[in-house]
C-alpha cells in the first residue's frame, strides 16, 4: 500500500459552482482522435476506424475504450510516432466549438461579481494527452482532466493504457469533486463526509454534454438537485435531445455555441446566480444545525430522548399515536418535576390524550409519575379524571 499523501481540496469561504464538460462534440465538434490521428495512420474516412474499434471489442467481449486505445497504438506501428509529445501535437489541432477559447475566462470573471468561485473539469472517454494539447488546456483553465490515458516508457512511448474512462465509471469522479478527493488514487473519496464539510454540493454542479454516454453522469447530477445540460450542434437533430429531457436525464438543453449572450452563456450565469442566492439559505441552514448538535452536546442523552418524547406527545394528532408515545415513556425512569409537570399539561389539553387517559396503559404511565409530594398545579385534575 502506498504511504502517499494525497492533497485535498477543503471547503471554501465562498460557494463554489464546479462546471464539468464531456469534450468530444461538447467542447469540440468531432472526435479529437478523428481531427489528425486517425488520417495520418491511413484511414480515409474515420468511420472505418471506428467500425474496426468496435468490432474489436465485441468480438473479444472487449471494453470499448481499451479497444480503440489498442487500435490505436496498433495502427501507429511504422507510420507514426507515438509518444506523449506526437498526441499533444494531434491535440493541439482539435477544433473548438464557437466561444470556447473565451468561454473560461469570461465565466470565472462572471462568477467573481457574484462571490463565487468557479471551477472546471473534463470527464471524458477521450484522450487525457490529446485534451492537454489543446489551445484552452495550454492555458490552464481546467482544474481536473479525468480522461483516458496511457503508460510510457522512458523513451516517452506509449506501451500500455493507464487510465480508461467509460461512459458507467464517469459518475465517480463527480464524488471526487463533491469531496475535493480528486486523485485518482485517494482512497479518500469512500470517506463520510458531513453536509456542512462538502466542497461541491451536487446542487451546484453543472454537467455539460452531449451523448448517451454522458446519460449515467447526467442522470446523477440531475438526481441530486444539479444541473445537467446537453447541448447539441444540429438544430435538425435534436430528437436525442428531446428524448434526454422526456426521460428525465437533464434539466436543459443549448446550442453548442459558447460566445457570450448565446443561450448557453445566459443559462449558465443564471444557474450561478441561483448558487449565489442559495449559498445564503445554506448558510442559514448550516448555522440553526451547529447550534441544534452544540446543544445536544450541552444535554444529557437521556434528557435529550425524554424532551423529544414529551415534544411527540404534545404532538400527537391520533389516538394510535398517542398510544405508541406512552410505550416509549414507560420506559424511561427519573423524571423532574418540570418534565411532569410538561406531561400532566399535555393529558390535559391534548384531546388525543385527554380522550384516552382511562385506557390502561395511558393511565398506568400517569400513576406512575404521580406522586402528592411534587405538589403540581396540573397532577391533581388528572388524577382526578384517573379516578373519576
Amino acid at each position: 500500500m502506498s504511504d502517499k499523501m494525497y492533497i485535498r481540496k477543503s471547503k471554501e469561504d465562498k460557494p463554489v459552482v464546479a462546471i464539468c464538460y464531456d469534450f468530444d462534440k461538447t467542447l469540440s465538434p468531432d472526435d479529437m482522435q478523428a481531427q489528425g490521428y486517425i488520417q495520418s495512420v491511413g484511414y480515409d474516412e474515420s468511420g472505418d476506424f471506428w467500425k474496426k474499434s468496435n468490432s474489436l471489442a465485441e468480438d473479444n467481449e472487449m471494453d470499448q475504450n481499451l479497444a480503440y486505445m489498442y487500435l490505436m497504438k496498433q495502427e501507429s506501428e511504422g507510420k507514426v510516432l507515438f509518444t506523449r509529445d506526437k498526441l499533444e501535437e494531434y491535440g493541439s489541432k482539435v477544433e473548438l466549438f464557437p466561444g470556447v477559447e473565451e468561454w473560461f475566462e469570461r465565466i470565472n470573471n462572471y462568477g467573481s461579481t457574484k462571490d463565487v468561485i468557479i471551477e472546471h473539469y473534463i470527464i471524458s472517454s477521450g484522450l487525457r494527452e490529446m485534451i492537454e494539447g489543446t489551445s484552452v488546456a495550454k492555458k490552464n483553465v481546467f482544474e481536473k482532466i479525468y480522461a483516458s490515458s496511457f503508460y510510457y516508457n522512458d523513451k516517452n512511448v506509449a506501451i500500455w493504457p493507464a487510465q480508461v474512462i467509460n461512459y458507467t465509471n464517469k459518475t465517480q469522479f463527480l464524488f471526487r469533486i463533491e469531496k475535493g478527493v480528486l486523485d485518482i488514487n485517494d482512497s479518500g473519496v469512500n470517506d463520510y463526509f458531513p453536509p456542512e464539510k462538502i466542497r461541491v454540493p451536487f446542487h451546484n454542479m453543472i454537467y455539460i454534454g452531449d451523448s448517451d454516454t454522458d446519460i449515467p453522469c447526467m442522470k446523477l447530477v440531475t438526481s441530486r438537485g444539479g444541473h445537467s445540460i446537453c447541448v447539441y450542434s444540429d438544430e435538425k437533430k435534436k430528437d436525442k435531445v428531446y428524448k434526454m429531457m422526456r426521460d428525465g436525464r437533464i434539466r436543459y438543453f443549448a446550442e453548442a455555441n459558447y460566445c457570450e449572450n448565446f443561450e448557453l452563456d445566459i443559462l449558465v450565469k443564471h444557474i450561478i446566480d441561483q448558487v449565489a442566492t442559495n449559498e445564503v439559505l445554506e448558510n442559514y441552514h448550516f448555522k440553526y444545525k451547529k447550534e441544534q448538535l452544540d446543544s445536544d452536546e450541552r444535554i444529557d442523552e437521556n434528557v435529550r430522548i425524554k424532551n423529544d418524547l414529551i415534544n411527540e406527545l404534545d404532538s400527537s394528532r391520533s389516538f394510535a399515536g398517542t398510544h405508541t408515545v406512552i410505550k416509549e415513556l414507560k420506559k424511561i425512569t427519573g423524571w423532574s418535576k418540570d418534565e411532569k409537570e410538561k406531561l400532566f399539561s399535555i393529558a390535559l389539553k391534548n384531546n388525543q390524550v385527554r380522550y384516552i387517559l382511562r385506557d390502561n396503559d395511558v393511565r398506568a404511565f400517569f400513576l406512575g409519575i404521580a406522586s402528592s409530594e411534587d405538589g403540581l398545579k396540573y397532577m391533581k385534575e388528572v388524577m382526578d379524571i384517573l379516578k373519576g
